[in-house]
């Protein structure tokens, strides 16, 4: 789908809120916010002054940020003024926008005086990562004020009001509470690392925004070591540019009371996190690939975050074996003939009208996705079978791409040690046909 520059206007504002504060506005002082949880990332229906979007809740930021708009959407912006923007990623920082003065509405959580920063860098766009639209990201701000509990199985956030009668007693039956700091405005624990025979105490960012299970900065540490069995691997694009860096595994990792065997690392090259400001004797991150196994309470005011594993706990760390990164490339227009007799869809790709079809059959026209290969890793098996970065995916054993989502896809290259995955894709206008085995290598 095609990406416009955002429009944004000066306006004065009607509001006269002095502060940026999100507030619950009904009587149950609650609000509860259906997500979508797509490898691993929540996201969350946001309206900025009217305008229906769709962000990211990211701990892991300060700033919330806006980044892309379709040819649907246009927000209106109030005070702007430019600056630049600094994150992980291996470029300098990036050209944005601060406004301030905004009206943000969550359901019923509502800001009347939002602060958001605009990245105008039509690069800086992940929607086609994780195959649907998504317009920015939003962090401290929402968690600031109120008890924030994610429960990944039902796919809701509930904000509660610290007034809220029931919640205190809910969590000290339920839950396990853990101390945390709020540094930088943002969550920081402290969980045991173990290598070898060594368990290593370290202080981690509790990162939602971080798909992955656990980050450690070697730049910043001499008590972990790289272990051996590593490999080199692109691991996603920050506010500065492209993240890379080494995959290995862990012994084992502690976090919310219980232990994690085998958990995937990842070690970022330091050129990616020259622009992150480090607090004092942080570590590392440990992200949602982590955290989702569990439902978790976020109590930023009493500095504590409470757990309760949930029926992901148990589950193994799988890694994606075939080497490749698959991204959404936008949509096309697809003609489906159905069989109305046997209720089954036939996918053609004629000029045909409906006048000229049989009576027992019905066409349409169905958005269908578009999926390229956006990276391959060196020494991986797709590339050794002839896979190459820019292939537009066909058919992934024998089915059409076109009834695959990107979720769908990462979580078959991850499956199964030994699978054999087949590929039709077109390159250059010509179609090739590749077999690979997907094979563990850390």
């Amino acid at each position: 789908m095609r990406l416009k520059p955002l429009l944004f206007f000066l306006f004065f504002s009607v509001y006269t809120f002095s502060q940026s504060e999100f507030q619950i506005n009904n009587l149950k002082n609650k609000v509860v916010i259906p997500f979508k949880f797509i490898n691993n990332l929540i996201f969350i229906p946001v309206s900025i002054n009217g305008e229906e979007l769709t962000f990211l809740l990211d701990t892991g930021v300060e700033q919330t940020i806006l980044f892309s708009l379709d040819e649907k959407n246009e927000v209106k912006l109030f005070d702007v003024e430019k600056l630049k923007l600094k994150g992980l990623g291996s470029k300098d920082a990036i050209d944005s926008y601060k406004s301030s003065r905004n009206k943000v509405e969550i359901n019923d959580f509502v800001d009347y005086n939002h602060e958001i920063y605009i990245v105008l860098d039509q690069e800086f766009n992940f929607s086609s990562q994780v195959g649907i639209p998504v317009n920015g990201i939003i962090g401290y701000n929402f968690f600031k004020n109120h008890i924030v509990e994610i429960n990944y199985d039902k796919k809701k956030i509930t904000v509660y009001n610290h007034s809220h009668k029931k919640i205190n007693s809910k969590l000290q039956n339920k839950f396990i509470k853990e101390s945390i700091t709020i540094e930088d405005k943002k969550p920081y624990c402290i969980s045991n690392i173990k290598m070898g025979e060594q368990t290593i105490p370290s202080k981690l960012l509790l990162d939602t925004g971080n798909s992955d299970a656990v980050w450690v900065f070697l730049n910043k540490t001499d008590k972990i070591k790289l272990p051996e069995k590593n490999i080199q691997d692109y691991l996603g694009r920050g506010f500065s540019g492209s993240v890379f860096g080494k995959r290995a595994r862990l012994n084992c990792f502690e976090f919310g009371k219980k232990t994690f065997d085998f958990p995937l690392i990842t070690f970022p090259d330091s050129t990616s996190v020259k622009s992150v400001n480090f607090v004092p004797n942080r570590m590392g991150s440990v992200g949602s690939e982590i955290i989702s196994r569990f439902t978790i309470v976020f109590d930023y005011l009493n500095n504590a975050i409470y757990t309760k594993p949930n029926s992901q706990i148990n589950l193994p760390f799988h890694f994606n074996m075939s080497g490749i990164e698959v991204e959404h490339s936008g949509l096309e227009w697809v003609k489906e003939t159905l069989d109305e007799k046997q209720n089954q869809g036939i996918k053609v790709f004629t000029d045909a009208s409906e006048e000229n079809l049989q009576n027992s059959l019905k066409i349409r026209f169905t958005l269908k996705p578009i999926f390229k290969i956006a990276s391959v890793r060196a020494g991986s098996e797709a590339e050794k079978a002839g896979l190459k970065m820019g292939d537009r995916i066909l058919k992934i054993n024998h089915q059409l791409s076109h009834g695959y989502t990107i979720e769908m896809i990462n979580e078959l290259l991850k499956s199964e040690e030994g699978k054999t995955i087949e590929m039709e894709v077109e390159r250059n206008n010509k179609t090739y046909k590749f077999k690979f085995q997907l094979k563990k290598i850390i």
